[in-house]
């Protein structure tokens, strides 16, 4: 995967995609995927902003039989299966609990038929031929077996625990850049740091789009039959650049941001990942459920183990703000720790346990007015602009990561059927992503182990099993063992060598938080950011202030003492 502007501004294409998250990264790996000339164009790295932000969880919507949405939870639990498919280094199953208390709502009775429901629902959840992949039955526990899993809750009608199955994601930056390097490998053409400005019109038609690319400080043209717009919580700032002139209707969706918080801590919890509530929300006498998922008067976290951390979210606030200005303040965060110390004592979670903080935006509908809880959205949109009269152009609003590549599906349909041809078949679903061909993961993470390319240990061959799966063996094309340097310091050199050759990172910290999980633990040390400094500028011919410069953005991402991530965050 090269970069190459003289290459975009070339070629009209069939489809040009606006936003390089998970929503533009799966809809180029459909187009590309069924033979249309595709291209993406991103303002700043792949996956950088709303995708990178979660609680890394990819869920088949249990929450979703509160309010008997099926079709809703079907898709969830299809596409659930179609990501561990498809990408299976990346994705694997979760074991979660949640303690059931009293016989309302949330008591053991009601949780029990909820787990039969969802089995049900989900009977076709492991049609996958890696046994790996599958999904148990869910299950209640005892109360024991539930104190002894989440030790320390409350024990005054404590009921017992439901169990059940998700999937979460080990990498879900690399997950998004396997959606990108998958349409790559397919003809796309792909560029970072390259930010829409306008878009080019003829005859009342929308024809592709003018174009900033900051590291070359030029302005281009891009043409294209159709431009979609998948730029999530920018969605109606790259819509703005249009204007309201050529129309009665406005293009604008008129998107309502809240933001969202999440934080990564020291572990809390053991290998399952725990809904915990209030004795407040636990009591709630009508059992009424808010936009968000949490009960009415009181709050639900989940606590994913992830990593050897815990990730624990969410708290949902109205943004107002433009999305280029956004920004968290450590009050918000603090708010969620009190939250979560208050619903869960036995954290004691203090500034100092906070490893990272992902903070961002996601799209909302309004606000209860008789809780003043966020009402987050619940289902993507697609939009043919053609009816606001400027034909040639889509928006694509997703609201989950789990089900993107089901919406980018149907965004590529229509595309294909605004061409005026009848949309043919997507495979999608079922081809693997770069690194995803294995046919059953346990067996090839063991071959691999055994075999032990360079006699590396173990602890570091693991790693690179998981973010790169069948592809490992490309990036140790690049391992030289070197006088003074260590395995582990020589394997991050041959990922950062892989990453600027085939990943297209351009920046230091593409390496530190997209390319490589040195970020994931918190801040590495200076003498790591210099040590991948010294590797990108040695390979990207970068000056010595260039050096000092890149060293110096990365690490105002950790400042002060933490990641805040001020882009956007997304409901999985």
């Amino acid at each position: 995967m090269q970069r190459s502007i003289q290459r975009l501004t070339q070629t009209k294409y069939d489809v040009l995609v606006i936003g390089g998250g998970i929503s533009g990264a799966t809809i180029v790996w459909d187009a590309a995927l069924r033979g249309l000339s595709a291209a993406l164009i991103e303002k700043e790295d792949f996956g950088q902003a709303t995708s990178a932000n979660s609680l890394k969880t990819v869920h088949g919507g249990l929450r979703y039989l509160q309010n008997a949405d099926f079709k809703r939870m079907r898709q969830s639990i299809r596409e659930r299966r179609t990501l561990l498919r498809i990408a299976p280094h990346l994705v694997h199953p979760l074991a979660c609990i949640m303690p059931t208390y009293g016989h309302l709502f949330k008591g053991r009775e009601m949780m029990a038929a909820a787990l039969i429901a969802n089995d049900a629902i989900s009977y076709d959840r492991n049609q996958l031929a890696d046994p790996q992949k599958h999904l148990p039955r869910g299950r209640m526990a005892t109360p024991d077996e539930c104190l002894a899993l989440v030790p320390g809750i409350e024990k005054e009608g404590l009921s017992g625990g439901t169990v059940w199955y998700d999937a979460q994601m080990y990498n879900s930056e690399r997950l998004t850049l396997a959606f990108i390097s998958s349409a790559a490998e397919q003809g796309a053409e792909i560029a970072n740091y390259v930010a829409a400005t306008g878009f080019l019109q003829e005859d009342g038609r929308i024809v592709g789009v003018t174009a900033h690319d900051s590291l070359g400080d030029a302005d281009i043209e891009i043409a294209a039959h159709m431009v979609i717009n998948a730029a999530g919580p920018w969605t109606d700032k790259v819509l703005g650049t249009l204007g309201d002139s050529r129309s009665d209707k406005s293009p604008h969706l008129g998107v309502q941001l809240a933001m969202a918080i999440n934080v990564a801590t020291r572990p809390i919890f053991g290998e399952y990942a725990v809904g915990i509530s209030g004795k407040k929300a636990r009591q709630n006498k009508d059992g009424a459920i808010g936009e968000d998922g949490r009960l009415e008067d009181g709050r639900l976290f989940f606590v994913s183990p992830w990593r050897g951390q815990s990730l624990i979210g969410t708290t949902y606030t109205a943004y107002q703000g433009d999305p280029n200005d956004f920004q968290v303040e450590w009050a918000d965060v603090q708010a969620l720790l009190d939250a979560v110390n208050a619903v869960y004592p036995p954290a004691q979670l203090t500034r100092e346990d906070v490893l990272y903080v992902y903070a961002g935006m996601v799209p909302m509908t309004g606000i209860n007015p008789r809780t003043g809880a966020v009402k987050r959205a619940k289902h993507y949109e697609i939009r043919d602009h053609a009816q606001d009269g400027l034909p040639g152009l889509i928006t694509a609003l997703g609201v989950k990561y789990t089900t993107a590549r089901d919406v980018a599906e149907k965004v590529v349909n229509l595309a294909i059927k605004i061409r005026g041809e009848r949309p043919f078949l997507s495979t999608s679903s079922h081809a693997p992503l770069v690194g995803g061909d294995i046919e059953r993961f346990e067996a090839f993470l063991q071959e691999a182990l055994d075999a032990r390319p360079f006699d590396l240990d173990a602890g570091l061959l693991r790693p690179l099993l998981y973010n790169y799966g069948s592809v490992y063996a490309d990036v140790l094309r690049f391992f030289r063992r070197e006088e003074g340097l260590s395995d582990a310091k020589a394997l991050l050199k041959a990922q950062i060598q892989y990453g600027i050759q085939y990943e297209m990172a351009q920046k230091l910290s593409d390496i530190i938080f997209r390319r490589t999980e040195i970020g994931v633990d918190g801040y590495p040390g200076q003498e790591t950011l210099a040590f991948c400094a010294q590797v990108m500028g040695e390979q990207l011919a970068w000056t010595t202030a260039r050096i000092q410069q890149e060293i110096a953005e990365t690490t105002q991402f950790f400042a002060p003492a933490l990641i805040v991530d001020k882009k956007g965050i997304e409901e999985h």
